[in-house]
């Protein structure tokens, strides 16, 4: 029973670290149940012995369990994607779908490469106000930065990954237009 109270105070007082790491690697609306299933299997390995450095192993939990979310999340949106392909193969009209399929994700992948292209803290800012739809004051309190920080890292991220796509199109259009003449300007 002391071995429990122990953990329950340890936890306490590294919760903040533990969602900090997790906000790292996870989406924002996961990161709570992600501390919380740390907390159970911590207790869970302490029934079966000893834990010599609670607080490290509490960590590495939580890393573990975030990147388990991110590795299932990614196998679930893979498999979706299989799956609607598989749906579209007549050969009739889904060729044109097909196109269409295609030509989304290549701008889907032009439009990740630009915001991984992004800095750090303007990169989260970016994400957590046009992926999860936080407002500016969410994601001052979140990031704990002004709402004028933030209002700056959004306009500066949709300036760099407008002018991102604009450039990937430019250079599309560009490969389209030489492969067409057989390779000549």
């Amino acid at each position: 029973m002391a071995n429990d109270e122990a953990l329950a105070d340890i936890f306490m007082r590294v919760r903040g670290s533990l969602a900090r790491l997790v906000s790292s690697i996870a989406p924002p609306r996961e990161i709570e149940d992600i501390v919380q299933e740390t907390y159970v299997r911590v207790c869970q390995a302490a029934r079966q012995g000893a834990i010599e450095q609670p607080r490290s192993f509490m960590l590495r939990t939580a890393r573990n369990l975030a990147l388990d979310y991110v590795k299932r999340s990614e196998s679930r949106l893979s498999v979706s994607l299989d799956e609607e392909l598989d749906l579209g193969m007549d050969l009739g009209p889904a060729t044109d779908h097909t196109y269409e399929v295609v030509a989304s994700r290549e701008e889907f992948a032009h439009f990740c490469e630009a915001v991984r292209q992004l800095p750090v803290q303007c990169r989260r800012v970016f994400v957590l106000k046009k992926v999860y739809g936080y407002s500016q004051r969410e994601i001052a309190r979140e990031l704990d930065i002004s709402e004028s920080t933030v209002e700056k890292h959004i306009a500066t991220g949709i300036k760099r990954c407008t002018l991102f796509m604009l450039q990937q199109r430019t250079s599309d259009t560009r490969a389209a237009r030489s492969a067409g003449n057989g390779g000549r300007p």
